[in-house]
């Protein structure tokens, strides 16, 4: 009997030793938050619209700023977001990368009834803004990444769900999850990659009875970055974006100037455009500089009949720009630098030409107020009178999203820091924005809203203090005090006046 207990254990160990190994290494990273909010207004009105003899009923353009609504409350409450990374090693240069969100949602407050994201032409048919998932499925558990990266002998390539819209600097960076396959090589100083990446498949599927043959959103990107040392660097991207769930018999919409509205339109149109997107980094000395821009240009709107309804009739070029500059000089104890942001905003009477479109990004929250995608996402938007707000609503086929950072603006900022203990860095910035255009909310071209109609370009002044203690190094705790000097663009074409804003924020967040 022992021996053949012997036997079979020996066979056992060949069978074991000989089997293909599976994962043989798994890595854990991830992030937790948890945070406090309170903001003064939730808009910036004074009194009820309708007492100007303005109101903004008309759709789908004006959809959600009904006009005849009054001041907004303050607001506070708590938040929370887990993230965790997992990567499955199969062998040396060959793994599984995968990433999920979890209860992504604010302490006690009711649950998301929509994807806090918009579809083509502003609808709510997308995903969450910056995840593969829906806001529903965040509140609980959603994986936002899954994809293979492998080592090959001429580069990396990697397929699935990834992580899509970050180059270069912070600046015009989105945090979106996309489905890709990217290529990655390097040759001594030069690297360079290549995507392709699919935004909306609109094929009949088991799950999808769709008439659809080509009504598609993708995009092709190929870029170099050459490293002269790890303190200077520079690169370019460019990619050809082709939206087309409105060819055929998708909708499209004309403004009819005797009714004052939108109505509906069938001559199908495509985007098809083209992005231009150079950066440079330089650290010298104390001082480190950053710079990106972004233009795009080609087709913005192209009827499938080459006319179309918009007034006067025929196909929209986009001409676009967006550009950043920023310096800051760390002396150690002490810190000071400043940004100069630039996005152009659509030019009102040019119908057959998109100068807007472009945005700032989601990644880049340069003040607490304005121009914060947190804020955005957890207390929503703020709104002037006559709809005005920033971001304004884009009804971008392509991005397919009104949520991507600033836009329409030129944007200036000053800062210090210090640093009176290692662990401890408190900051002073004073911001100030205007609009690049302003909107008159008349005609506004197809895949772009201008903004709603402002008679002021001010969108106001702003002072942020942050407090950041590093309790250990994976824990650190924030406290900021944003204040808001609020410009007359939000009276809109009113005469009402617009009220000041502040918010308080604290922030405790854990890195493993």
């Amino acid at each position: 009997m022992k021996r053949f207990w012997l036997v079979m254990l020996s066979l056992g160990l060949v069978l074991a030793f000989s089997a293909s190994a599976m994962a043989v290494d798994v890595k854990f990273s991830g992030s937790f938050y948890a945070a406090g909010m309170y903001q003064d207004k939730t808009n910036f009105k004074t009194t009820n619209e309708a007492l100007y003899g303005f109101t903004n009923t008309a759709a789908p353009y004006h959809t959600g700023f009904v006009g005849s609504a009054g001041p907004g409350p303050s607001t506070a409450f708590y938040y929370q977001r887990l993230r965790v990374g997992t990567d499955f090693i199969v062998s040396p240069g060959l793994k599984l990368v995968t990433r999920f969100d979890a209860m992504e949602r604010a302490w006690g407050a009711s649950r998301a009834t929509r994807n806090l994201g918009s579809g083509p032409l502003g609808t709510a048919a997308g995903n969450d803004i910056n995840s593969s998932a829906s806001t529903l499925e965040s509140e609980n558990i959603a994986f936002d990444v899954a994809y293979v990266s492998w080592l090959s002998p001429i580069g990396m390539v990697n397929v699935g769900y990834q992580t899509d819209g970050a180059w270069g600097t912070v600046f015009g960076d989105d945090d979106n999850v996309a489905p890709k396959v990217q290529f990655i090589t390097q040759f001594g100083p030069v690297a360079f990659v290549a995507q392709a990446v699919k935004f909306k498949e609109s094929s009949y599927t088991s799950k999808n009875a769709s008439a659809y043959a080509d009504a598609d959103i993708d995009k092709y990107s190929v870029g170099v970055i050459y490293s002269v040392n790890k303190d200077v660097s520079a690169g370019l991207l460019g990619y050809f974006a082709r939206g087309a769930v409105t060819r055929a018999t998708g909708p499209d919409y004309m403004y009819d100037l005797g009714g004052n509205n939108w109505v509906p339109s069938m001559n199908g149109f495509e985007q098809k455009f083209y992005v231009l997107n150079p950066y440079a980094k330089a650290k010298i000395g104390p001082v480190t500089l950053q710079t990106e821009l972004q233009y795009a240009f080609g087709k913005f709107v192209d009827y499938d009949d080459g006319v179309g309804t918009t007034l006067p009739s025929g196909d929209i070029k986009i001409s676009a720009l967006s550009a950043w500059v920023d310096a800051t000089a760390d002396l150690g104890i002490a810190y000071f630098g400043g940004s100069v942001a630039y996005v152009s905003g659509d030019k009102p009477g040019t119908n057959n030409k998109a100068e807007g479109g472009l945005t700032g990004g989601n990644a880049w929250n340069p003040a607490l107020i304005l121009f914060n995608f947190d804020r955005y996402y957890w207390a929503g938007a703020l709104k002037g009178y006559s709809g005005t707000q920033n971001p304004n609503a884009n009804m971008n086929t392509y991005a397919a999203t009104n949520d991507g950072g600033m836009t329409n603006v030129w944007f200036a900022q000053g800062r210090v820091g210090v640093r009176p203990i290692a662990p401890l860095d408190v900051m002073l910035a004073v911001s100030y924005a205007k609009a690049d255009q302003l909107p008159q909310g008349s005609v506004p071209l197809l895949g772009i809203s201008p903004g709603a109609a402002a008679a002021d370009k001010e969108y106001g002044w702003e002072v942020d203090v942050t407090g950041t203690y590093k309790i250990t190094n994976n824990l650190s705790y924030m406290l900021g005090f944003g204040y808001l000097f609020t410009g007359n663009y939000y009276k809109g074409m009113t005469n009402a006046d617009v009220e000041d804003n502040y918010m308080l924020i604290n922030k405790l967040t854990l890195t493993f």
